[in-house]
């Protein structure tokens, strides 16, 4: 089993494409074709880190933070993140990150939170745009099944929990042949007619490439008709942030209690109470100061996310009460998602949760 066949795995669970552009996911340090001996899972990459998978006898470093997130310019040892990609590099260990994509989809950072809180009728709190793709094409009748097929396996054609989805329509194409062609039908100068299948699919922007060449790869005529269509659709299964609801209605000093405990979070900073039940809840792990505003749009009653600073805490103004857990209390939980999908996928090599605490926050 080689490193590449684990980027592979996860880039189809969280792909690349789905993460922030600020961010930096992916294979970060190591030579995809080596052989896996083992694999480590960690929230954060530290030198620490680093030093157990080699105890462990693990040369690939799974982590939900990527520890190159700025650009490099020497490796003198100056900084921890300049000396945990040197000793990586030493010891030949490969570093992975998959980070804000893990955050991105319905089964990744905050489905994780959600089902320990215990949430249920999940939604995506803000949904990407502009992520997705309309893809037409035209095709002889007889051909239509054939290159639908292609598409298909391409990765097109999937909505929802929905697969092999597309439109046709029947019609009628004219063409002529020129000089130098080579027709599927007809002859060259002579004005043709074709039975013809218009074809619809949506697909993943990021599949684009693979899709079209599936197409014409399967398609019989030697200039194919289409074109791609950007879409401002929302996509509501990819997106940041959650919202969820209660089996039922709880006071909300009962649930930030719940909260603190099952979140194994050592403190929790929260805004004054508005003496309502709590019902429905946003979370966002990590940072989410950002999705306050779609957090009371959803009507949530609580949001649960970290890193809130002072000044933004006015900013719930009675509308939401605000439960900063912590940036690490909020996702300490992802390793085990990891670690399980891994396991779940791959048998022949040892995926190990680390035992390093990596939180740079301690407590009184």
């Amino acid at each position: 089993m080689l490193i590449k066949d684990v980027v592979q795995y996860l880039g189809e669970w969280a792909p690349q494409a789905y993460a922030e552009s600020y961010d930096n996911v992916g294979l970060l340090v190591g030579n995809p074709l080596n052989k896996i001996t083992g694999v480590l899972v960690s929230l954060d990459c530290t030198e620490a880190v680093v030093a157990e998978a080699v105890q462990k006898g693990c040369n690939l470093i799974v982590s939900h933070h990527p520890i190159i997130f700025k650009g490099i310019k020497s490796l003198t040892g100056a900084n921890y993140v300049e000396r945990t990609v040197m000793m990586a590099i030493k010891n030949d260990v490969s570093l992975y990150a998959i980070h804000t994509n893990l955050d991105s989809i319905t089964t990744g950072v905050n489905h994780r939170i959600a089902s320990l809180l215990g949430l249920m009728n999940l939604k995506i709190l803000k949904p990407k745009i502009d992520i997705l793709r309309k893809l037409t094409y035209y095709t002889p009748t007889a051909d239509a099944e054939k290159v639908r097929l292609a598409v298909f396996e391409a990765g097109a054609g999937v909505i929802a929990h929905y697969s092999d989805c597309s439109f046709n329509i029947d019609g009628t194409g004219t063409y002529t042949p020129g000089a130098g062609s080579d027709p599927y039908e007809g002859k060259v100068g002579v004005p043709s007619i074709a039975a013809e299948v218009r074809t619809e699919v949506l697909l993943p922007a990021y599949l684009e490439g693979r899709v079209i060449d599936a197409m014409k790869r399967a398609h019989p005529y030697e200039e194919v008709a289409y074109y791609l269509s950007s879409l401002a659709n929302e996509n509501q299964y990819v997106g940041s942030g959650m919202v969820g609801e209660l089996a039922g209605e709880v006071d909300e000093l009962s649930f930030l209690e719940f909260t603190k405990k099952t979140m194994a979070a050592g403190v929790v900073k929260y805004t004054a109470f508005r003496n309502k039940p709590v019902k429905s809840v946003a979370i966002c792990g990590g940072s989410g100061s950002f999705l306050l505003g779609d957090a009371i749009s959803a009507g949530a009653d609580v949001f649960i996310t970290g890193d809130f600073k002072y000044h933004e805490f006015f900013d719930a103004e009675s509308k939401i009460v605000i439960a900063d857990i912590g940036h690490y209390e909020s996702e300490q939980f992802t390793i085990n998602l990891i670690a399980e999908k891994l396991s779940e996928k791959f048998s022949n090599f040892a995926t190990r949760l680390t035992e390093v605490n990596t939180n740079p926050i301690h407590y009184l």
